[in-house]
């Protein structure tokens, strides 16, 4: 493993909707290489200071029992790399009450993690291409269909469809009583009242994971390999382009106590982590 300390840094960025007074930058601090197959997302666990990362390790929509969750130390080493085998085509996770919550095409798979065991799964009647997974303070789920253009909410053992009619919808995150949806480049906000409003737009329409680093300042991926910092404005700043180097930046996880963002390569088989600064 090598460590890099290469700084990618964007100044100051002017942006229709204003200035961005403060520019950041990401500082890489480690790579794993090519050692996994098709990771589509990694999600920190705070609790136990590592993280899990889902791969497809086949077609993106195949039903082909392929898929798995590895577990990764926080400084890129392998702990378990077949923790829990078996799934189709899993993509975003999301933990509650020592839970974790899979998309996995047509179904939401529930993973007991101290028994390392799947207890649960949850088939959404209908969904095509499951994406990504939010889950809020109460312990509902949401879910993103990309094909179908659906989110879906599961709570109390009922799904229902929450909002229907969006482009591609991926990339998911519960904020109190708020929702923020990415969908093919823009990042909507639902409110509990059920409307919708619109929070920033013009970025990679392959837009994929949103992390929040402060109240209502976010980190967004585009899976073609873009990382944006996304101001209360409105504004945005590209941190991270790797589009021409063909190097995705799939569904991101965050540390927001070190302020690391680790970013899942796809099909280049690998996650690479970076100091958010």
């Amino acid at each position: 493993m090598k460590y890099f300390p290469i700084i990618a840094f964007i100044s100051f960025t002017l942006l229709s909707s204003g200035v961005v007074a403060q520019g950041h930058s990401l500082v890489k601090k480690w790579d794993t290489g090519p050692i996994f197959k098709t990771p589509e997302s990694v999600l920190f666990d705070a609790k136990e200071n590592m993280l899990y990362v889902s791969n497809i390790d086949g077609g993106p929509a195949d039903k082909d029992g392929k898929g798995f969750i590895a577990k990764l130390s926080v400084d890129g080493k392998i702990i378990s790399g077949d923790w829990i085998t078996g799934l189709n085509a899993p993509k975003g996770m999301g933990l509650y009450k020592n839970k974790l919550y899979v998309a996995d095409l047509t179904e939401v798979v529930v993973i007991d993690i101290d028994k390392a065991k799947i207890i649960q799964h949850i088939p959404i009647e209908g969904a095509v291409f499951l994406n990504d997974i939010a889950i809020d303070k109460r312990g509902a789920v949401y879910v993103s269909d990309t094909r179908i253009n659906k989110v879906y909410r599961i709570e109390k053992g009922f799904v229902v469809t929450l909002i229907q009619n969006l482009q591609e919808p991926n990339g998911l995150l519960a904020v109190g009583d708020e929702l923020l949806i990415l969908d093919k480049g823009s990042l909507l906000k639902m409110l509990d009242s059920g409307s919708v409003t619109s929070v920033a737009g013009g970025m990679d329409p392959t837009t994929d994971g949103i992390e929040m680093v402060k109240p209502n300042e976010y980190l967004v991926s585009s899976w073609n390999g873009v990382l944006y910092y996304i101001y209360p404005n409105g504004g945005k700043q590209t941190l991270l382009d790797t589009r021409t180097q063909k190097i995705n930046a799939a569904d991101i996880g965050y540390d927001p106590k070190n302020r690391i963002v680790y970013v899942p390569t796809f099909l280049n088989n690998g996650v690479v982590a970076y100091e958010l600064r």
